[in-house]
């Protein structure tokens, strides 16, 4: 099993200062929150109401995905399927070639993230530009967003003025917020007005009128769209909901849930082309349908991609979004990356302390933590834990299993730690100190100390 989540997360937390900044702010948008969720006495019945909605829509999602394409074709709406990452990028390339195009906007979309759209194409000669700021700003430091509402949640502004400051010549060491917002519409108004096609993903895509919704708090979806000839938006299957009543409830769950405000500052409905312009939807599947299969994790495809399990889970706010190594980071990543490559992903399931806080704020109540549970047994079993894992557990069920194998390591063990603390607060030798002390060592242990006492007590 690899070890890039806790080799990642060594190198992020090795910067104290920035690790526990970053988990205050992530705390602060979770209390904004609770706050917000507090403020309405129906919060509990609208999570409710929305997880029925997705697991009905999940069970019926072969109806609804002919349904909705048979909407938005009478829209004027370019329907493409794509089975797999490749498939995706490929007709996008293929739509920009069609029309000799070599420029390309994109909002933020996570599923473009999940198939490296922005690499392919940039293989394939065409320079996309990410308009959403935090999306923009990591872009321009050739890194992936550690955050899927909050991208650049990593950097502090003296980061932002340095990449601004080599990428787009601004001022340096000009770490004022508003200078550098200026300079980043500046940038990207020229990007908007050159570009012929514009990209966006899909936050909610309506069965029974073939529309789309894209929810942004920067309007660089509706921007990019309007100046735009062609518009592109990228749709995973689980994105269906059946009808336009039903928007409401997640509307009201989705901002809440993200950043504790109402409602998103945009959310924009895309039915059909305008006049002489045009519109294509491609909806991919990248596995999505297996993960549907299994009784066990298809309920994590009723995700809509509020990050409030990142916001709450102890290990992504001290370990940071990077190490992750996948698209979508955090609880829920660590539940869908497996599912498309098993072996690469095999240790995110295990960073987590399987507290539940995740499922707990989930507002589409996924049982999160109980699925990361399950992940681990599925790739114990598939062979993908590592050795020394595998040794150890095995070593373990003997000591355990054994009453006088278990008090002999545990004389040991406090002997250990007594007469060698250096040895056992060497974190090479181990792991569990590299951040903690070793208790104070007793001077029993529990059933030496009843044996002793029983009669007194």
């Amino acid at each position: 099993m690899s070890l890039a989540h806790a080799n990642n997360a060594a190198k992020f937390i090795a910067n104290e200062e920035r690790t526990n900044w970053h988990d205050d702010t992530l705390w602060f948008i979770r209390s904004k929150r609770d706050n917000a969720a507090a403020s309405l006495p129906e919060w509990e019945q609208l999570r409710e109401i929305a997880s029925t909605i997705k697991a009905h829509t999940l069970d019926h999602l072969e109806t609804y995905l002919i349904e909705f394409e048979a909407n938005a074709t009478k829209n004027g709406v370019q329907i493409h399927w794509a089975n797999d990452a490749l498939e995706h990028n490929a007709i996008v390339l293929n739509i920009l070639n069609a029309t000799n195009i070599k420029q390309m906007v994109k909002s933020k979309s996570m599923l473009t993230e999940e198939c490296h759209l922005n690499q392919y194409l940039q293989a394939n000669g065409i320079q996309v530009v990410d308009t959403d700021l935090g999306e923009r700003i990591v872009q321009l430091r050739n890194e992936i967003p550690s955050h899927i509402v909050l991208p650049a949640i990593h950097l502090k502004k003296q980061d932002v003025s340095e990449t601004f400051h080599q990428h787009l010549q601004s001022q340096k060491d000009n770490n004022d917020p508003t200078y550098l917002t200026r300079v980043a519409r500046e940038h990207l108004r020229e990007h908007f007005f050159a570009s012929k096609v514009a990209l966006t993903g899909v936050n909610f895509a309506v069965a029974s009128t073939g529309s789309i919704v894209v929810c942004t708090n920067e309007g660089n979806a509706d921007l990019g769209v309007h100046t735009a000839d062609i518009h592109i938006a990228s749709m995973g299957i689980e994105k269906l909901i059946p009808k336009p009543e039903h928007l409401s409830t997640f509307l009201r769950l989705l901002a809440r849930s993200a950043t504790g405000q109402p409602i998103t500052t945009y959310s924009s409905h895309f039915t059909k082309p305008q006049a002489g312009k045009q519109m294509h939807v491609i909806i991919v599947n990248n596995k999505r349908t297996e993960q549907l299969a299994q009784d066990d994790f298809r309920s994590s495809l009723k995700c809509i991609r509020c990050a409030a399990c990142f916001n709450t889970c102890p290990v992504y706010r001290r370990s940071g979004g990077h190490s992750y190594h996948t698209a979508i980071a955090g609880p829920i990543g660590s539940i869908l990356s497996p599912n498309i490559d098993m072996k690469a992903n095999a240790d995110l399931p295990f960073a987590s302390t399987l507290c539940g806080s995740c499922t707990n704020v989930c507002p589409v109540k996924i049982d999160i933590h109980n699925q990361l549970w399950k992940w681990r047994q599925r790739i114990v079993q598939e062979g993908y834990d590592a050795t020394s894992k595998k040794v150890a557990m095995k070593g373990m069920s003997v000591v355990l299993g054994n009453p006088k194998w278990y008090r002999l390591t545990g004389k040991l063990g406090r002997w250990m730690i007594k007469y060698f603390p250096s040895l056992a607060n060497n974190p090479y030798l181990n792991v569990w100190a590299k951040q903690r002390n070793m208790p104070k060592v007793p001077d029993a242990s529990f059933r030496e100390w009843y044996i002793k006492n029983r009669k007194k007590v």
